[in-house]
């Protein structure tokens, strides 16, 4: 497919419609995907409480690209790339490590946690080492969650989330860990992943165990009465309630995508668990529950969920244009202990349970999209959110 062809498709797209299968199944199009938005964006990497020490490293992957996500020996934060500077081998192969420096196992190339080429045998009298480094990405935390961006100018991370940090700080989700962390694989296109969990069209009918307990389940004009409530008792509870929604087409700068919103959940429940009760401390300086829960945003294509004793952030990235990887993260209390503070199952069930669900639902959905008689249908004005997603994937795929 070429720019031509590209740009007729993208033209032809009926608002508040469903994508052409073309988008789902051409493998120039992923191509350009990566180019225009995954090496543009913010993409969420990891916790910092995962590399609590200078040493500590986890891999982030991309498709083809992997980083290394290393604390520093002064405690900063680098993302380097995994690709050696002499003849491009892998340096860390494993998920996670620790170690004094980063070792390339091919011709024996040592490298510093800052990137900086320290040791590279038999290379002669003429052989400078110095200037050469482990090329580097951008990276940011916000509020503890580490953020990368692949491209040479990223968007500024730090302005775009200025008043999330605030909004985010009766969490204190620096000071939190992560209690769970696990990788959904889907035999289906990245988009198909992210276009389900932008909308809660489908949670009534697909997710029971989440219906029970959260509002968002039904249309707004439900839960209307209770939502205020939620908003006026949130205060109460330490929490600040400022609605920010810098989403797609309306983020400060590309890829830097910045939502915080709250909504009610059903009376009995007061965080995502099983039965709507508590599953472990609450967070930071919250004081009590105010029987809502908060959606958040960071980038395209990183989403959360904000309950008063936990967290659970969902990352997608794709792995072809045909699979693709939810990773999820689910946060608590810092100071909290397994077994004795939070049971491991009953904190990671509902979120468990959800994505399971989710996983056989869009690779159902996957595999009627890849059929030749596929014909997209029209949108419900639950898939709102959704749409704007599309809308806003449209115009950074379509060629000028």
């Amino acid at each position: 497919m070429n720019d031509s062809d590209l740009r007729r498709l993208v033209d032809a797209q009926p608002p508040m419609r469903a994508l052409d299968r073309a988008f789902y199944a051409e493998p120039a199009i992923y191509a350009r995907e990566l180019e225009q938005l995954f090496m543009r964006s913010w993409l969420y990497a990891g916790h910092v409480s995962e590399i609590p020490a200078p040493g500590d490293w986890f891999l982030y992957e991309l498709d083809t690209e992997s980083v290394i996500i290393v604390r520093g020996r002064d405690g900063g934060i680098n993302a380097l790339l995994n690709v050696c500077r002499h003849r491009g081998s892998r340096i860390c192969v494993k998920p996670r490590g620790s170690s004094k420096r980063l070792t390339c196992l091919y011709h024996g190339w040592t490298y510093d946690l800052e990137g900086r080429l320290r040791a590279a045998a038999h290379m002669g009298d003429d052989f400078d080492k110095d200037g050469i480094a482990l090329k580097r990405v951008a990276c940011q935390v916000v509020a503890g969650m580490i953020f990368i961006n692949f491209a040479e100018e990223p968007s500024d991370l730090a302005a775009a989330t200025r008043e999330l940090n605030d909004c985010l700080a009766p969490y204190r989700l620096d000071q939190a860990k992560v209690a769970h962390r696990q990788a959904w694989s889907m035999a289906a296109n990245w988009k198909l992943a992210v276009e389900n969990y932008c909308e809660c069209y489908h949670c009534a009918p697909a997710h029971p165990e989440y219906s029970r307990g959260h509002a968002l389940a039904d249309p707004e004009e439900r839960y209307g009465p209770l939502y205020e409530q939620v908003m006026a008792r949130a205060p109460q509870c330490g929490l600040r309630n400022p609605q920010i929604e810098l989403k797609f087409a309306d983020a400060p700068g590309f890829g830097a995508d910045v939502v915080y919103t709250h909504y009610p959940m059903w009376k009995g429940h007061v965080t995502g668990s099983e039965d709507g009760r508590p599953v472990a401390p609450l967070l930071g300086d919250i004081s009590d529950y105010y029987g809502g829960c908060a959606d958040l945003q960071i980038g395209p294509v990183t989403f959360g969920l904000a309950y008063c004793d936990y967290v659970v952030i969902y990352a997608f990235r794709p792995v072809s244009h045909q699979r693709s990887v939810c990773d999820i993260t689910w946060l608590v209390r810092g100071d909290a202990v397994e077994g004795q503070d939070y049971d491991l199952a009953q904190l990671t069930w509902l979120w468990d349970v959800t994505t399971e669900a989710d996983k056989r639902i869009i690779e159902r959905n996957a595999e009627g999209v890849n059929s030749r008689f596929y014909e997209p249908g029209p949108l419900s004005k639950m898939e709102k959110y959704g749409w704007d997603f599309l809308s806003w994937y449209l115009a950074t795929v379509r060629p000028a």
